[in-house]
């Protein structure tokens, strides 16, 4: 989607702090900026800065990595509200044709440290649960951890990063991952802590595209894997019985697909469940996941700190089919000289209206 329209223009300057400080230089040289969160973790932002010529000197300014340097802590502000916090992990150089040399500069939240961990190693009965405090203690980070699924016998770590280790986990389970400054945070997507928003066409909600796709949604699906322990199938059909608290009674995907072409059901074997009850999780968790895909929008509003992955939308002036609530899965929020501040996000939801 375009987002070339003045419409999406905030004249709001963003605010730059290297190492808890406030940088004037910086923000007045900043010529972009994107904020990217998504649902599977890892904030990180990417900035690019004029890097010739001030007030008190000619020539580089950000080069002597006095003030800009890998490892310092970056921090963007708007007004009060905090939008990103993490640590430089990258610096580029720019320059352009006829116009001023520029140094780009990428920072990562802590979750950074669990993605250059490489590990091979092993979990007897642990939950994931268990797994997240493990590793969140070998990082220094704190835990807020709303979770309640099952413990696995055997949970096998092979020539993983810590957090592609985590994600593979929290997938099976619906749970969502992600850093809180120095708190290592996680919680089925349901449970997430987050604000609802109540956003209105033609006013905060600047544009907005949505669809409603059948192709990728089944009418049940089949979490299926081998019990070494009893010699037998491990298996578990989900249904939209795993995705009706969110529906609010309208229509699923997987309804009006059995509605229109009949029932259709898959198979997902790649987790191989050891378990009755790691194969219900495992068959509900990726039904669910399905099901949300239904509806997909994009849009661009208003950048606001409350605005983020997890929040809950109202949209409203959208009419009765796509109108109602959404569920964040990515924001990015983007600056530059011709559009000023404005934020892109993506939601989803599983259940379109019925329509009038």
């Amino acid at each position: 989607m375009s987002t070339q329209t003045p419409d999406v223009i905030e004249l709001s300057r963003p605010s730059i702090e290297i190492d808890g400080q406030r940088d004037a230089g910086l923000c007045a040289g900043l010529m972009a900026m994107e904020l990217i969160e998504t649902s599977e973790g890892l904030a990180r932002a990417e900035f690019s800065f004029g890097n010739w010529g001030g007030a008190d000197s000619t020539g580089f300014q950000y080069f002597d990595r006095q003030t800009l340097d890998f490892g310092k802590s970056l921090t963007v502000k708007l007004g009060p509200d905090l939008l990103f916090r993490g640590a430089i992990t990258a610096l580029s150089a720019d320059f352009p044709e006829g116009s001023t040399p520029r140094i780009g500069v990428c920072a990562e939240d802590r979750l950074q440290d669990l993605r250059m961990t490489r590990r091979t190693r092993s979990f007897a009965d642990a939950s994931l649960a268990d797994v997240l405090r493990r590793i969140a203690g070998d990082h220094g980070l704190q835990t807020q951890i709303d979770l309640s699924g099952e413990t696995y016998q055997h949970l096998a770590q092979v020539n993983q990063s810590d957090l592609a280790f985590v994600r593979d986990l929290a997938r099976r389970e619906d749970a969502q991952i992600w850093i809180d400054d120095m708190k290592l945070k996680a919680a089925q997507r349901a449970r997430r802590e987050a604000p609802t928003l109540e956003l209105a066409w033609a006013g905060e909600l600047r544009a907005f595209q949505v669809c409603a796709d059948l192709a990728h949604q089944r009418t049940q699906l089949v979490g299926a894997g081998w019990s070494v322990s009893d010699k037998r199938v491990a298996r578990h059909q989900a249904d939209d019985a795993a995705i009706r608290a969110e529906l609010q009674g309208a229509s699923s995907g997987a309804q009006i697909l059995q509605r229109a072409f009949g029932t259709r059901v898959d198979t997902v074997a790649h987790a191989l469940p050891a378990a009755d009850a790691e194969a219900r999780a495992f068959a509900e968790a990726s039904f669910r996941h399905m099901a949300r895909r239904f509806i997909v929008g994009h849009g661009v509003a208003r950048t606001q700190a409350a605005l983020r992955v997890g929040s809950r939308l109202k949209l409203k002036g959208l009419g009765p089919l796509f109108e109602g609530d959404y569920t964040v899965t990515e924001v990015q929020v983007r600056f530059d000289a011709s559009q000023g501040l404005r934020t892109e996000f993506w939601c989803d939801r599983p259940a379109i209206g019925q329509g009038r």
